[in-house]
């Protein structure tokens, strides 16, 4: 039996490695850290992942088992992005095995080899003639031969059909000698000799200081921060960018917030490069992940775009890293590993020794305080490309206004102007469905769901009562459900409200709705966006989904129906994404020769921070909200960790946070850790959802050492916890989100 001893990750939460004897025949020479293999572990299998070998474990011999089988003859990860993977489980607290589980594709978590697919390929015979005697009377036989023949390294079996090749041909010809069939991996294009597919477009000023600033780094770590207005022409000095790194003989990785992003950002890149892209998020399949993955770590990709988990994508030769919108919330993983893309990215680059650019409009709190001590180097650009001016924006006080449907007259005539000048509106409402609610009219019953503290939202078309924080629906009902009378009244407005009154208000334009409902069948949102391209006159309709990184020339008017609900939300975060979000929101507006305007609706016209907003600017209110976050101890002048509990029974989750508390003050007491602030135990402001009761307390700490310090000791002892085994709980390291 082998005396080498495995010290295996397994994707698992527990937060320890695994010891077993490497199977029979595999020695210590033949291992690297990063290599999977096969375990019995309890009545099932499990694909490990190798971090370390042994001489000696701590398991009894007789209880120690040996690994089933190795699965790499070399490690499917390379060193440094199995660096980053110990980084990132040590500092989000997180088990090594579930990291690096996030890390692989799905194919490789599951044990298929870390090889590109093979395909068949179908190749004229060295000896085949076109007027071969038993082909004479087969046009198409000849035909198929006639076309092979111009395919030297042949012909990949999925791509018969674009060349018009029939199979039964192929399959006459293969009977004949005529042609041969080989498996074989895809063969890789080569690198182009011109990069550019089209010429580059002239860059201002501001655009050129920002593309050199950045290219005088290459080939070191820094960081920058490219703070540019909405169609100040960010994404040409990406690709300028992108263009120096692929004449480096390097690839780069650039990320974006939203699946929906991905296509269009594939083909602005297709239609500039002649390069080799590998798209990836989660619409990709997992065969098609893994090609992308590996084409990746093999080289044979140039450029890798994709959303968060992209970021663990391994690269020959990195040369950069760009994160678009890297304000936006999507780039925090809210379940299982709860790592943030930008923060992450920021550390891979660094170890990979690799300049990095985060691009927004609306850059964060955090990274404008990283910009203003230094640590990111801030390029602005402050004027739209092209000379199109910035759009003007009215706020439009609709108290003691009827609304329509949410949309007041003055709103409807500035509409219906902007139509009839032949442009385009957005209509911009961050709730779909038909309605938030429904209510009786006769007793005052709400549509609550049956498992949360919330309110199920009206959705007409399917003629459904949804809860879009657990998934729960029902019919809407015919009567009430307490006083059985028949006046039940749908309460406020959503998306597929606004559509059908925009509908009725406008009926010779065409209303386009854009929100999760509708762009769920796939391709829908491309379908969509063609339309809009178009830039016939029309009304788009939609949430936050319309709000990033989209190019729409012909869109003069945005109308942002209800501005409210950040301004007294319980989350210190919601002012500052209300902020991003009306100002990305309002980008949409005049990006061509037209000028823009913006209309919002609010109860609250005279509101400081909508005032600010509106007539100074989104970097005039970051720097108020900073200086007031500065005041009150909070991030980016604070580091938080949440730890949250839910439990099917009330009670449950603040009895294990209550003890929670109390062991972390004990730790914070022994070890003298000072400056840190322990908020809670409460009640999550949502207490009740999917059927389980919730409840947090928080961590807030000067600096981060010493929290860190806290969270290791406090994870020993929460594990081994009684009462922990009867919630469930998760430990949540620089949360954004509160709830």
């Amino acid at each position: 039996m082998s005396d080498v001893i495995l010290r295996l990750a397994l994707p698992s939460p527990l937060r320890r490695l695994f010891d077993y004897r490497a199977p029979r025949g595999i020695t210590k020479a033949m291992l690297s850290p990063g290599m999977r293999l096969r375990v019995p572990f309890g009545r099932r299998e499990m694909i490990g992942v190798l971090v370390e070998v042994a001489d000696r474990s701590e398991v009894p011999a007789d209880k120690l088992k040996p690994a089933l089988e190795l699965l790499d003859p070399v490690s499917p990860l390379p060193p440094a992005l199995f660096k980053l993977c110990l980084w990132t489980a040590q500092y989000y607290q997180h088990s090594l095995g579930d990291t690096l589980s996030w890390a692989l594709p799905v194919l490789l978590r599951q044990g298929e080899a870390a090889e590109a697919r093979q395909e068949r390929f179908w190749q004229i015979a060295a000896d085949a003639r076109l007027d071969d005697p038993r082909i004479a009377r087969a046009p198409r036989q000849r035909e198929a031969l006639a076309t092979l023949g111009q395919h030297p390294h042949g012909v990949a079996h999925p791509v018969l059909g674009k060349l018009g090749l029939s199979k039964d041909s192929l399959d006459l010809l293969l009977a004949k000698g005529l042609v041969t069939v080989e498996v074989r991996r895809q063969a890789s294009t080569e690198r182009h000799e011109r990069w550019l597919a089209q010429p580059e477009l002239p860059l201002n000023d501001e655009q050129k200081a920002a593309f050199n600033a950045v290219r005088a780094g290459f080939g070191k770590f820094h960081a920058f921060l490219l703070a540019g207005v909405t169609g100040s022409g960010k994404t040409e000095v990406y690709l300028q960018l992108i263009r120096e790194t692929l004449e480096a003989g390097k690839q780069a990785l650039i990320l974006i917030p939203e699946i929906n992003l991905g296509p269009q950002t594939l083909a602005r890149f297709e239609q500039r490069f002649n390069a080799r892209i590998a798209l990836l998020h989660s619409a990709v399949n997992d065969r098609e992940r893994l090609d992308a993955w590996l084409a990746a770590r093999d080289g044979e990709a140039d450029i890798i775009i994709g959303t968060r988990s992209a970021l663990f994508t391994p690269m020959k030769n990195p040369g950069l890293i760009i994160i678009d919108e890297e304000h936006d919330g999507s780039y925090k993983q809210q379940e299982g590993l709860r790592y943030h893309a930008r923060d992450l990215a920021l550390v891979r680059a660094h170890q990979e020794n690799i300049p990095i650019l985060l691009g927004s409009a609306t850059p964060s709190l955090e990274s404008l305080h990283n910009a203003h001590t230094g640590r990111y180097g801030l390029l602005y650009l402050k004027h739209r490309a092209g000379g199109a001016q910035p759009p003007r924006f009215l706020r439009l006080d609709v108290k003691s206004r009827p609304l329509d449907s949410g949309i007041s007259g003055p709103m409807q005539q500035a509409i219906g102007q902007t139509l009839a000048a032949g442009q385009q509106v957005l209509v911009f409402l961050n709730r779909r469905g038909f309605a938030p609610t429904l209510l009786c009219h006769d007793c005052g019953w709400l549509s609550e769901c049956p498992r949360c503290d919330a309110r199920m939202t009206v959705h007409q078309r399917s003629n459904e009562l949804r809860c879009h924080h657990c998934g729960y629906d029902e019919r809407v009902p015919r009567q009430c459900p307490q006083c059985n009378k028949v006046d039940l009244r749908p309460v406020g407005a959503g998306t597929e409200r606004a559509e059908e009154r925009l509908s009725i208000l406008f009926p010779d334009y065409p209303v386009l709705r854009v929100d999760r409902d509708s762009t769920s069948r796939k391709d829908a949102m491309n379908q969509l966006f063609a339309t809009i391209q178009r830039g016939q006159p029309c009304i788009l309709v939609g949430t936050q989904m319309l709000a990033k990184g989209h190019h729409f020339p012909r869109v003069t008017l945005v109308s942002i129906l209800d501005a409210d609900g950040g301004l007294f939300s319980g989350d210190f975060r919601a002012s500052e994404r209300m902020a991003q979000l009306i100002v990305q929101v309002a980008g949409r507006a005049g990006r061509a020769e037209e000028p823009g305007k913006v209309i919002i609706q609010t109860h609250l016209a005279d509101h400081p921070l909508l005032v600010q907003l509106t007539e100074q600017g989104y970097f005039a209110f970051a720097e108020q909200a900073l200086s007031e976050r500065r005041a009150a101890g909070l991030p980016p002048f604070a580091h938080l960790a949440l730890l949250r509990a839910e439990a099917h029974k009330p009670g449950q989750a603040e009895a294990f946070l209550d003890e929670a508390c109390s062991e972390a003050e004990r730790i914070v007491a022994e070890q003298a850790l000072g400056g840190i602030e322990l908020l809670g135990p409460v009640p999550a402001p949502m207490e009740r959802r999917a059927g389980r009761y919730r409840a947090q307390l928080l961590l807030q700490a000067n600096a981060r050492a010493p929290l860190h310090r806290l969270i290791s000791a406090w994870l020993l002892v929460l594990e081994q916890m009684p009462a922990g085994r009867a919630v469930r709980w998760s430990l949540d390291v620089d949360p954004v989100d509160l709830y």
